[in-house]
């Protein structure tokens, strides 16, 4: 467990800088896994401070060998819609790092099919080799992505329904009116999340205790899809106290990185 949201933040950063310097080496060229919303916010601003520390070649190293995939993007909002999360990307990142946008791969939310949009996705993915490391949030209900339950471990890529639990959490970037959030959205399925190599999830704040308790200590079940990663072999939850508040020490202990 992490004194505070500011910790987990560096924490996280550490680990994915990590990861990049590994890419620059060579040791391991599988993309990033990125995801978006309140809890990356001081997660990519601690990676923004460190990258700024590293020296110009350095700087130059880890742009050339950049490559990530989001989880996920709203059906219907595209890169010049501030409330898109390739807009979110831009801001928080790529623009930020000097990453082309071909680096900063999403699924494109303005395609005319995005069925066919969520399958194309999928095949970039495997064809890049699938995640190193991926960064997960944990959504109000279980959700990880946009997977809302009921979800299985087997779910693919694709398009899907938003509840109205997300879309309330989501309101806030569309001036907290949650009818205004897009009802679709594309994402990375459980089946591609699983896949990852290793994997962060990322829980800060009171108000998710409760479902993180049920994601890491409940039986898995679809009721809520984040219970699935426990049966990931490289599993890492970084947390703040506030949000390890319901988790027995031992269980603290187990996953979080101190």
């Amino acid at each position: 467990m992490l004194a505070d949201a500011e910790a987990v933040a560096e924490t996280v950063a550490e680990a994915v800088a990590e990861r990049l310097l590994q890419a620059r080496r060579g040791s391991d060229q599988r993309p990033l896994g990125l995801a978006t919303g309140r809890t990356m916010v001081p997660v990519y601003a601690a990676l923004r401070r460190r990258f700024d520390r590293l020296s110009a070649p350095e700087q130059q190293a880890i742009r050339q060998g950049w490559r990530s995939f989001n989880l996920d993007e709203y059906v219907g909002l595209g890169p010049s819609d501030p409330r898109s999360f390739a807009a979110f990307m831009a801001e928080q990142l790529q623009g930020p790092l000097g990453l082309a946008p071909i680096q900063v791969q999403l699924p494109d939310g303005l395609a005319l099919d995005s069925q066919q949009e969520a399958g194309r996705y999928r095949e970039a993915l495997i064809a890049a080799g699938g995640i190193g490391l991926q960064l997960l949030g944990l959504g109000s209900n279980g959700h990880v992505g946009f997977n809302e339950p009921p979800c299985g471990p087997a779910a693919p890529c694709r398009c899907l329904a938003l509840s109205a639990a997300t879309r309330a959490q989501n309101a806030a970037a569309f001036g907290g009116d949650a009818a205004a959030v897009p009802h679709q959205a594309i994402t990375l399925g459980l089946a591609e999340i699983l896949a990852a190599e290793r994997i962060l999830l990322v829980v800060t704040g009171a108000a998710k205790a409760e479902m993180l308790r049920r994601a890491l200590l409940e039986p898995p079940c679809p009721q809520v899809p984040a219970s699935w990663l426990q049966g990931h072999p490289r599993l890492e939850v970084l947390v703040d106290g506030a949000a390890a508040a319901a988790l027995p020490p031992d269980l603290t202990r187990r996953f979080a990185k101190a």
